[in-house]
């Protein structure tokens, strides 16, 4: 039995993320396959009290935990399975390549471009400028237009 592959969804607060995460919800329904979403928070700042720093850390995971299970109802409903929740720290390029190199079943990534001024986004950005390579193989990359409307998604999907 061929294992289910994997739309890797990253989590930000961009205007268009929820067309990457609609996108993605839809091809693993239609393929047999399964949502991750990324949650990337700040890394710990260099404050000198570590009681304090570890507070905001668990208060950033926190939110993050809560922010994933209200998406990640949408994408069950969406795709038909329940989605895997990662949460890393640092910054999301790095995140990127650590879930990726650590999960094999990961096989896609799907992320939303912007548009207009705005233009596509600082992620979309640095995964165009440094290439397809994360984990140490090469990995597509889905980016799904920020402005596809529930219909558009339903025809490409």
């Amino acid at each position: 039995m061929p294992v289910p592959r994997k739309f890797l969804v990253v989590v930000d607060d961009s205007p268009e993320f929820d067309a990457a995460l609609r996108y993605a919800a839809r091809r693993a329904r239609s393929t047999g396959g399964r949502v991750a979403l990324l949650r990337v928070i700040p890394p710990g700042s260099d404050a000198h009290w570590s009681g304090a720093r570890d507070e905001i850390q668990r208060e950033l995971r926190a939110e993050a935990e809560g922010l994933l299970t209200r998406l990640g109802e949408t994408a069950a409903e969406r795709s038909g399975a329940q989605p895997l929740f990662l949460i890393e720290e640092g910054e999301p390029q790095a995140a990127i390549h650590k879930v990726v190199g650590e999960d094999p079943e990961i096989k896609i990534l799907v992320l939303a471009a912007g548009s207009g001024a705005r233009g596509p986004g600082p992620l979309v950005t640095a995964v165009l400028k440094q290439g397809a390579a994360f984990g140490g193989r090469k990995l597509p990359v889905t980016i799904v237009p920020g402005e596809l409307t529930e219909q558009d998604i339903e025809d490409l999907a």
